[in-house]
């Protein structure tokens, strides 16, 4: 029999879980799938939107968990899933799964024997389901999440509705929301707080502070199998890139400033980018399998720049790191040779009010995205409408 605490647990957390807003993740996933893993930084709202399934499809027989709880110092997730089934259960989902030591190898054995049974899994961002104990890439489907959207900021800390626009739509000037005139003001406020959710609570910062810790000392050595020394020079890579972004690689300048050696930097950067610290921009598609090759580093959003920062991040910086951000959700976007990005057919100018199109003006689809600036007109864009985007 399933060991009542845990539904105790489940009940509990689903007692306070709101289902008025759901991430844009939600129905892209394909919940009737035999195994669902969902990866992505901390505190950007996994756990909350498997919780708002659980709780909205009362019927499935679901039961949550998260693996650190003290259940699985003395069992084992095969245990659970095992007496689950025996209860009838039909849908175990397993909350940060990379807190469970072979979790990769065990939830392969689970899906092989209870072919009735429907697993969803959230973990953190570095893992990869391909390098772990048994390879789950033939089995799993797999989400990347992201934190909020200007969009879905908009809706979760004000209550203002707005639908999803595409590329097309934005550069066709069809983002203006009827309900906010006057956008900048808010925009300032997501760029400084609004892409984590739990910024709507007190403490931002503290709570900042401590997903940049447990991500950069936590989550990836343990991955990686790191060293502790190896940790701490992985957080100083960050202070460093913090303020150097847009930073154009060069390992020897980067490795000497963290004393280790320049071919080690590539994969400190990988590690920094799959945990969503930092995002590389690359001249050609490929995303994090590493194709193309890198030509700027990033923080990964506005909001982890400006806590690194001080609270006093280089404001072009913040532009181009909140375009970045929100595009690749959608799309490739590689480094222009000209300009700063490029989308689909498109090449992109950051700036502000005051920005020109000297560097793109020979371009057909020479596109220049100006922040300060409430509309569009012909081949000007505001900044803040590509929030629109997901």
């Amino acid at each position: 029999m399933t060991d009542e605490t845990l539904y105790t647990y489940m009940n509990e957390m689903l007692r306070t879980t709101p289902v008025s807003f759901t991430r844009y993740m939600y129905s892209r996933i394909d919940w009737k799938s035999r195994l669902v893993g969902i990866i992505g930084p901390r505190g950007i709202g996994k756990s909350t939107m498997v919780l708002q399934y659980v709780r909205q499809h009362p019927n499935e027989k679901s039961l949550y968990v998260s693996a650190d709880h003290t259940y699985f110092s003395t069992h084992s997730l095969v245990e659970l899933a095992d007496e689950f089934v025996k209860d009838g259960g039909r849908r175990l989902c397993i909350d940060e799964v990379h807190k469970y030591k072979g979790w990769s190898r065990e939830l392969k054995q689970i899906y092989d024997v209870h072919a009735d049974l429907s697993i969803v899994f959230t973990g953190s961002s570095v893992l990869d389901i391909q390098k772990g104990e048994a390879d789950l890439s033939r089995r799993a489907l797999m989400y990347a999440m992201q934190g909020l959207s200007f969009r879905e900021y908009l809706e979760l800390f004000h209550d203002i509705k707005t639908e999803v626009l595409s590329l097309a739509d934005i550069l066709a000037h069809k983002g203006t929301i009827p309900e906010l005139p006057h956008p900048l003001p808010l925009f300032r406020a997501y760029l400084k707080e609004g892409y984590y959710p739990f910024s709507r609570e007190n403490g931002f910062e503290m709570r900042m502070e401590q997903v940049i810790a447990q991500t950069v000392e936590s989550d990836i050595p343990q991955y990686a199998d790191m060293k502790a020394s190896t940790a701490r020079k992985l957080k100083k890579m960050l202070s460093v890139l913090s303020q150097l972004t847009p930073f154009k690689p060069n390992m020897d300048s980067l490795a000497a400033k963290i004393g280790v050696s320049k071919n080690n930097v590539p994969e400190y950067l990988i590690f920094l980018e799959k945990a969503g610290m930092i995002a590389q921009l690359r001249n050609e598609a490929g995303g994090l399998s590493g194709l193309g090759k890198v030509e700027k580093v990033y923080i990964d959003n506005p909001n982890l720049m400006g806590v690194l920062a001080g609270g006093k991040p280089d404001t072009g910086n913040i532009r181009e790191t909140f375009f970045f951000n929100q595009m690749r959700v959608n799309h490739d976007i590689l480094a222009s040779k000209v300009s700063d990005f490029t989308v689909d057919d498109y090449t992109f100018e950051i700036g502000g009010r005051s920005k020109g199109r000297k560097q793109i003006e020979d371009l057909p689809n020479g596109i220049v995205v100006k922040d300060n600036i409430e509309t569009g007109y012909g081949t000007t864009v505001p900044l803040w409408q590509f929030g629109l985007n997901y």
